[in-house]
């Protein structure tokens, strides 16, 4: 397997974020951080001549003029334009001290030592190349998908990933992405990308498309997801509007208003005046950087003038069939060259720009009950990829509604404009991943209901998308909390978008961020690379919002419930508390004594056909048995898809309130499996709260468990109260009241004691822990009494 680690930035794996500026200014290379992307180091090179199209596979182009390689440029405060320009004939927009925040100096753990949680939760974030600025580009990127801006003179709009599903047609038979892998992600287009390996089951994937009046010409960017070839990849811009719509060129399928369709086809780029028989335009040069995998599209004033006005734009993404000079025009079923999944006279546009309003998942009372009503209602709606509104427009063959006006006199003026970016409820992110396998979506690596391990997922690229929940309201002085999220087998990163429950969740109490990573597919079970998307996202969310680290919880259902237990007896210290829904431990059962210092809360179901009624009772037991805090509602005539259907959570929403998480316990159980974690994605776990350190004494059995008493905090172990038996009814959601048996175990407040230096350790296969004495009330000179199966050697840190 190719090594996942991607590219470091020139911090430390765990250095502490410190303020950065990239900034960009004509021929110039001036970057502001070392160049450690593992890409050639660029000098400034001669702009290309007029006309040229320039394309170089493997490596970055630089038709425009060399400047600064950057990440993010420029900001998004108000900028100026200086009054001069730049060797390309742009305007120098002053938005150098304009940097977007970086929250995560606070919003996470970097207080505490040791840091909770893996290495990989507190690395810098990596360079991405289809993020970065070339040329007369300075703009930083909007990463929110369907918001678009006006910043650093430039127009942007990100669009939403993976959403190249086409028009809503008849299914290709061998569409991979099969309706057993992805039961709950269903898409609405029916287009599936020919076969040939260099499609990658994305070619036509838009990232984001920009545009800026330079002073003799007018300069478009759009970035695809994957570009493995040009020549099999065509785009067009309509500018302009008419009367009425006009058809696209070149057998596109759609019409829209226009005036002049700008168009690239392979490696070619053509203007087209609409207004007179589609007549070719001269002028217009294009540069493919495969790197970065961005087309930069020059358009000279004397073919299209934009002057100072408003222009309507449209954009759309296809596959290029060069032999008959048209788009790929798509059939039933795929083959090497060609689409399937059309219907007759089906567009051939796979993606299609500015679509702000795409719908969220509807959880109304007609999402079914059981997996089988439910899948089958799921496939109806098919709101998940965020392309439902463009399947119904390309099936119709009408796109009007989706358009941007673009006002070129505030892109002259420098005028800053975020009032087309949400800030708050539920939106959809873009990351850029430490780890790449490639580029598009292999269906055929895991990427369906699987366990298997290594997982490296589905998504291959280092784009990501996922789901966040940003309260309405604002945050608390500290930061709001963070709900870890999620999502279950065979759904992706929008199950809870739109949801009752992503909203009560995350406006409980002060507030509190709520994160759903995509897991780079609709399975892996959170392992490997689907455990690592839990931990970019949320170092992600964190450099974008300001998170208070103490206020962390982590709920999902199903095999998001499973990753809750996966996930927290690993990392116990990152949680305040957890509520798996409708799982099991999954694997975990043997670590469940981690979660000494975690309530937990299980929502359970007795006719459920996946996580049975005897495997969820097993797990209530051994946390009873350990008499460990657990809040669990069995609820009697649900199956296991009616808690997600019914969408109501407000006593999960009331548990998780208190949701701090125990930095210095007194008393600490801590299962160590090494096994269970990977290195070489930054996943280790071999430490909890102020234990860190651990060795396994014999390596083959996969497993040890240490428990340390600390008598210096004054602190007795807590004394469980009975269980205590109710029932009740939950009224609320779409389906009728549902009843339930709820069992709850809880502790008496710890009753304080006279500190002592002294620290209890019993341990089991444990070789070598340390020991962080200030946090465990502790002296450099303290009594230490073990009682373990092995030689045991426990360092006491910093003495």
């Amino acid at each position: 397997m190719e090594h996942p680690y991607l590219a470091r930035t020139s911090q430390n794996l765990l250095s502490r974020p410190r303020t950065k500026r990239y900034c960009s200014t004509a021929a110039s290379f001036v970057p502001s951080r070392a160049n450690n992307s593992g890409l050639p180091k660029r000098s400034p090179q001669t702009p290309r001549s007029r006309g040229e199209t320039t394309m170089l596979k493997g490596k970055p182009i630089w038709g425009l003029g060399a400047v600064a390689l950057c990440l993010t440029a420029c900001g998004t405060s108000e900028p100026a334009t200086t009054g001069q320009t730049t060797d390309e004939g742009g305007p120098v927009v002053d938005c150098a001290d304009s940097q977007p925040t970086d929250h995560s100096a606070t919003s996470l753990a970097w207080h505490i030592d040791p840091l909770p949680g893996p290495p990989l939760l507190y690395t810098a974030a990596p360079d991405a190349p289809q993020l970065e600025n070339a040329g007369v580009w300075q703009a930083p990127p909007i990463l929110i998908s369907g918001a678009s801006a006006y910043r650093c003179g430039e127009f942007l709009y990100q669009d939403w990933l993976f959403d190249d599903r086409g028009a809503a047609g008849v299914l290709d038979p061998n569409d991979p992405h099969d309706a057993t892998s992805y039961l709950f992600s269903n898409k609405a287009g029916t287009l599936t990308y020919p076969t040939a390996e260099d499609y990658a089951n994305n070619a036509a994937d838009l990232v984001e498309f920009r545009v800026k009046p330079l002073s003799d010409r007018t300069a478009f960017r759009l970035t695809l997801n994957t570009l493995l070839d040009p020549s099999r990849v065509a785009m067009t811009i309509a500018l302009g509007g008419s009367e009425a719509p006009v058809d696209w060129p070149y057998s596109a399928g759609v019409v829209s208003p226009a005036r002049w369709f700008l168009s690239v086809k392979g490696t070619d780029v053509e203007l087209l005046d609409a207004a007179n028989d589609m007549t070719p335009i001269a002028g217009p040069a294009v540069t493919i950087d495969m790197v970065r995998r961005q087309y930069t599209i020059d358009v000279p004033h004397t073919a299209w003038n934009p002057g100072t006005g408003s222009v309507r734009m449209a954009a759309g993404v296809g596959v290029w069939d060069a032999e008959a000079g048209t788009y790929a025009q798509p059939g039933a079923i795929a083959n090497a060259s060609a689409p399937g999944g059309g219907a007759t006279l089906s567009p051939a546009l796979f993606n299609v720009a500015f679509r702000a309003q795409e719908p969220t998942p509807d959880f109304g009372a007609f999402m079914g009950r059981t997996i089988a009503d439910a899948a089958v209602l799921d496939k109806t709606q098919a709101h998940w990829w965020r392309e439902r509104a463009q399947a119904d427009a390309l099936q119709s063959g009408d796109i009007s509604a989706f358009f941007a006006n673009v006002d070129f006199d505030k892109l002259q003026r420098g005028e800053s404009d975020e009032s087309a970016v949400p800030t708050s409820g539920h939106l959809n992110r873009i990351y850029a991943s430490r780890f790449a396998y490639g580029q598009g979506l292999d269906y055929e690596n895991c990427g369906g209901i699987s366990a298997t391990r290594p997982c490296q997922g589905g998504m291959r690229g280092q784009l990501l998308p996922y789901a966040i929940y940003v309260p309405q309201q604002a945050p608390p002085a500290d930061g709001y909390g963070l709900t870890v999220f999620p999502h279950a087998l065979s759904a992706n990163y929008n199950q809870y978008s739109g949801s009752r429950h992503s909203e009560q969740l995350g406006e409980r109490g002060t507030g509190s961020i709520v994160i759903t990573g995509s897991g780079r597919g609709p399975d892996g079970f959170y392992y490997d690379a689907a455990q690592a998307d839990i931990f970019e996202v949320w170092a992600d969310a964190a450099r974008h919002y300001p998170l208070d680290p103490d206020r962390v919880t982590m709920t999902g259902i199903s095999m998001g419930g499973i990753g809750s237990f996966r996930t927290a007896t690993h990392y116990p210290d990152l949680f305040g508390r957890i509520m798996p829904v409708v799982a099991a431990a999954g694997g975990s059962e043997d670590a469940l004594a981690s979660l000494r210092n975690v309530p937990v809360m299980m929502w359970t179901c007795a006719l459920d056909e996946l996580q049975q009624l005897p495997i969820t009772e097993e797990i209530v037991g051994a946390l009873h048995g350990l008499n460990y805090r657990l809040d669990s509602y069995l609820f009697t005539t649900w199956d296991h898809l009616t808690p997600s259907t019914n969408d109501f959570y407000a006593p999960g929403a009331e548990f998780l309130l208190d949701d701090t998480v125990d930095r210095n316990p007194a008393h600490i159980t801590y299962v160590f499996r090494p096994g269970e974690t990977n290195a070489d994605y930054g996943l280790v776990a071999d430490k909890a709260y102020w234990l860190s350190g651990l060795e396994l004494s014999d390596a083959s059995t996969g497993i040890g468990t240490i428990d340390a008493v600390s008598e210096g905090l004054g602190l007795a172990d807590p004394e469980p109260l009975p269980v205590a038996e109710s029932v009740g009814v939950l009224d609320g959601g779409n389906h009728e009241p549902a009843p339930y048996v709820r069992r709850a175990l809880d502790w008496v407040e710890p009753a304080t004691q006279p500190a002592a230096d002294r620290l209890h350790i019993t341990a089991s296969n444990i070789a070598r822990v340390i020991v962080h004495p200030e946090r465990a009330g502790l002296s450099c000179g303290a009594e230490i009494v073990i009682d373990s199966d092995v030689e045991t050697v426990v360092v006491v840190d910093g003495c």
